[in-house]
């Protein structure tokens, strides 16, 4: 039976995972006390947060019978949501964005996965042994016309909800939700747990993680330290190898990223900054990509004209490897249909450099986490760099050849497996 209160039945696992301790303790949107702000720290790293030993009481009654069972009570904490207690791991969870996903599937979490609304392209795993289903063929966490929707939190049930308590709300995309309505769930379905690492929004005046700063702080929701730890390790190995063969600054090519909203059929595009804090330009950072685009351009519009005056040796289209083509594969086909011939095929776009070397390239997915991070730096560097680390194949993508890959798959999927 429901309780009229909740929408829930009665005293569950869930209510243990929920209300185990001080969960969102100060309000939904306090911040982690001593928790700091580490938003200028490194991506190869991250100090625990949260407790990963277990305190283990064992209390004999006089009744043989009645037994204590052993005390597990653990604590994980990440702006804005706070610091959460929690009496048993989460099961079962939902996320928003892709990267979230990607970090729990990292940490063994893939069984307890329900849904997410943002999501990465199934494709991505399939190099690593994950059956994941494209975003149109999972369960919604928004109805038409109606925007968010509590009866499908409901319907779900999840343990956690692996998004920034603040996202709901904050960014503003539907008029019939407050910040009510994020307690709300919070409070009768279950609690948030992330940070809207992606980038940063208007209403994000909080810590922005890092990549691993995010995920480290998950490993210590799920208590997957040690996967956690293998993981930073393939990554700094990947990070080290790439920097140790760069070319002098002198030797490396100017690079125009875009954003993939722009149209080469109508001559628009959107010019971006590949340096921007966030996630989603960390393969860009990290290989020290520096933008072919004055600052004043960066966020803003640009015709052929301009993009001439600025004659980039590659460009790059942001989020082109998932975005061409359909839920399942990406197309080189339909890339270039998109993309390229409406370039070449332009008075002024056909006299690009990168045009006419063949240099215009589908850029990273902007979701990602641990598992999709490091397929996306091995392909960036391989397409500015194809002399050095192998030559990028749309054609084939994800699959790239075993001499030219810059980490080892197999490690990758024993970790996610548990196989430390």
């Amino acid at each position: 039976m429901l309780d009229e209160a909740t929408g829930h039945g009665g005293s569950t696992r869930r209510d243990a995972i929920r209300y185990g301790g001080a969960v969102l303790a100060g309000g939904l949107l306090a911040g982690c006390s001593g928790q700091g702000s580490d938003a200028g720290g490194t991506d190869g790293g991250n100090e625990s947060v949260g407790s990963d030993s277990e305190t283990d009481e064992t209390t004999e009654a006089t009744d043989e019978a009645e037994t204590e069972t052993p005390s597990t009570t653990y604590e994980a904490c990440i702006e804005p949501a706070g610091c959460l207690t929690f009496e048993e791991v989460p099961e079962t969870w939902l996320a928003y964005n892709g990267g979230w996903a990607d970090m729990a599937f990292a940490l063994g979490q893939r069984d307890g996965f329900i849904t997410a609304g943002n999501m990465i392209p199934g494709f991505f795993f399939e190099p690593f042994g994950l059956d994941v289903p494209p975003e149109d063929e999972l369960p919604p966490l928004r109805s038409e016309g109606k925007g968010w929707d509590k009866e499908l939190f409901i319907e779900y049930d999840p343990d956690v909800i692996l998004m920034s308590p603040e996202y709901m709300h904050g960014v503003g995309w539907y008029d019939n939700w407050d910040e009510e309505d994020t307690e709300w769930i919070a409070e009768n379905v279950g609690p948030f747990f992330g940070n809207n690492m992606r980038r940063r929004r208007e209403y994000h005046d909080h810590t922005l993680y890092t990549l691993y700063e995010g995920f480290g702080r998950l490993a210590d929701l799920f208590r997957e330290r040690e996967r956690y730890e293998a993981f930073a390790a393939v990554h700094e190995d990947l990070q080290s190898e790439i920097r140790s063969r760069l070319p002098p600054d002198e030797e490396r090519p100017s690079v125009g990223l875009i954003n993939g909203g722009s149209n080469p059929a109508t001559g628009e595009f959107f010019p971006l900054d590949t340096q921007d804090e966030g996630y989603e330009m960390k393969p860009y950072r990290d290989l020290d990509v520096k933008s072919a685009f004055p600052d004043g351009l960066e966020g803003g519009q640009a015709d052929y004209e301009t993009l001439l005056e600025v004659d980039p040796e590659i460009i790059l289209v942001h989020w082109g490897i998932g975005t061409t083509g359909d839920t399942n594969s990406f197309s080189a086909h339909a890339f270039r249909e998109q993309y390229v011939t409406p370039m070449a095929e332009d008075s002024v776009g056909s006299q690009l450099t990168a045009v006419q070397e063949g240099n215009v390239y589908p850029g990273q997915y902007g979701e990602q986490g641990p598992i999709v991070n490091l397929l996306q730096t091995e392909m960036v560097a391989q397409q500015l760099y194809p002399g050095e680390f192998g030559e990028f194949a749309p054609e084939s993508f994800p699959d790239v050849p075993e001499d030219r890959r810059l980490f080892d798959r197999g490690r990758v999927r024993d970790i996610i497996k548990g196989n430390i």
